[in-house]
C-alpha cells in the first residue's frame, strides 16, 4: 500500500480556508490512516475522524490536543524503525499548540508543520522499503 508523502502546510492552510474548514477534517482523516499504516505493529492505533470530531466537541477541543500529542509521540517512536530520528515528539506538538493559542494561533501551524514533516519522512521511508 502506497502512503502519501507529499503533504504540505501551505496546501493544508489554503484548502482549509477555501473549504471553510472541511478540508482540515479530510486532511486529518488521511493523516490518521497513513499513520496507522506506517506505524503498524507498534501496538497502538491513531483514532479516526469520527472519534476526533465527537470527542473534541464534547471536551471543548481538549481531546484534539490529546490526539495531536499522541500522533506526535507515535511518529517519533516509530522513526527509528525506518532509520530516522525526530527531535519533535508529542510534547513539542502540545507546547506549540498551547503557546500558539496565546500568540494569535501561530503555534497551531507550527505544530501542524512538524506533524506533516515527520509524517512525510516516515511515508517516504515506508514507500522506499517496498511496502507499496
Amino acid at each position: 500500500m502506497h502512503v502519501r508523502e507529499d503533504r504540505d502546510l501551505l496546501s493544508y492552510i489554503l484548502l482549509s480556508i477555501v473549504t471553510c474548514g472541511i478540508y482540515s477534517y479530510i486532511f486529518l482523516y488521511g493523516l490518521a490512516q497513513d499513520a496507522n499504516t506506517v506505524c503498524a505493529g507498534d501496538g497502538k492505533s491513531t483514532p479516526g475522524l469520527l472519534q476526533f470530531v465527537l470527542l473534541s466537541f464534547f471536551t471543548c477541543g481538549i481531546y484534539a490536543w490529546f490526539w495531536y500529542y499522541g500522533l506526535g509521540n507515535r511518529l517519533a517512536e516509530t522513526a527509528p524503525r525506518y532509520g530516522l530520528n525526530f527531535p519533535e515528539n508529542g510534547t513539542t506538538i502540545l507546547v506549540w499548540l498551547v503557546v500558539g493559542t496565546c500568540v494569535c494561533g501561530v503555534g497551531q501551524f507550527i505544530a501542524m508543520y512538524f506533524l506533516i514533516k515527520n509524517m512525510n519522512a516516515l511515508a517516504h521511508a515506508y514507500n522506499t522499503q517496498g511496502h507499496q
